[in-house]
């Protein structure tokens, strides 16, 4: 099928760039609570913080550079999606050596540093690197995004399922974000294993929708939790309570998603 034109600012490689800009940078208050949990105990713990702080001020630098050195443009994301896939895989090692290195059993990795949250790095620098590699006009380019965007829903599972289990899931509204992470796992891996229709593509699009107001309530609900909490600090409260941005992940993951789901219905068969 013949590609649609769009206008510059909804090229899709622009609003991947943009998505991995925001997200590296909003890494960076993220990190900045989860670490305070030990008031950085470790000094290893300021690298993604430094590392989130500087990454989207080079990005953003290549980004204006663009049109006129590409070069630059490409040099620049690739030292900072080299950096990020390395950021995420040492912290992934780093969290797993808080205690599972010495239990190494389900309930070690339930109560120690939540495992698999580095990797969110390591899918933000795949996307750089995915979007000087690829084409983002391909079908392939599309492909390759909802796979990171599954991937995504994935660690969202088990997320979810891992610090939810940390209180037995004693509310039973903590069932929804597993829930609606399985489900987000079971449709948009159908798109890379078959060849589907517009029609299941845009229900995907509207499952996801579903997804991001899972997320929005799950903020909500965190966020009330933590104002009510036992400090008369609220800030502390935010520090060791539920944490306020990881509902969040759902509808980020979903701005990703669509992205896909937008570029991939430009290859697929109508009905």
């Amino acid at each position: 099928m013949a590609a649609r034109s769009e206008p510059w600012w909804l090229q899709p490689w622009l609003l991947v760039e943009a998505f991995a800009i925001l997200n590296l940078g909003f890494l960076t208050f993220d990190i900045y609570l989860a670490h305070s949990v030990n008031d950085f105990r470790r000094q290893a713990e300021y690298i993604p913080l430094y590392f989130s702080a500087a990454a989207p001020v080079v990005l953003v630098a290549g980004l204006a550079l663009r049109r006129r050195w590409p070069a630059v443009w490409k040099d620049l994301g690739y030292l900072v999606g080299w950096i990020s896939i390395l950021v995420g895989l040492i912290g992934v090692i780093f969290h797993l050596d808080s205690l599972f290195f010495y239990e190494r059993t389900i309930r070690s990795l339930t109560y120690s540093a939540p495992f698999a949250a580095p990797l969110a790095y390591t899918g933000l620098g795949f996307l750089l690197l995915l979007n000087r590699m690829a084409d983002s006009s391909t079908e392939d380019w599309a492909r390759w995004v909802l796979f990171l965007a599954l991937g995504g829903f994935v660690g969202n599972f088990v997320f979810s399922l891992s610090d939810h289990a940390e209180d037995g899931f004693f509310d039973r509204r903590e069932w929804a974000a597993v829930i609606a992470s399985a489900v987000a796992v079971g449709f948009l891996i159908t798109p890379l294993l078959l060849r589907v229709s517009q029609r299941f593509l845009r229900l995907c699009s509207i499952l996801l929708a579903g997804e991001a107001a899972v997320g929005v309530w799950g903020f909500v609900l965190h966020a009330a939790h933590n104002l009510h909490g036992p400090s008369v600090h609220a800030f502390n409260n935010f520090i060791y309570g539920a944490p306020p941005m990881a509902p969040l992940l759902f509808p980020n993951l979903v701005a990703l998603g669509w992205i896909a789901l937008w570029q991939l219905e430009k290859f697929s068969e109508s009905g």
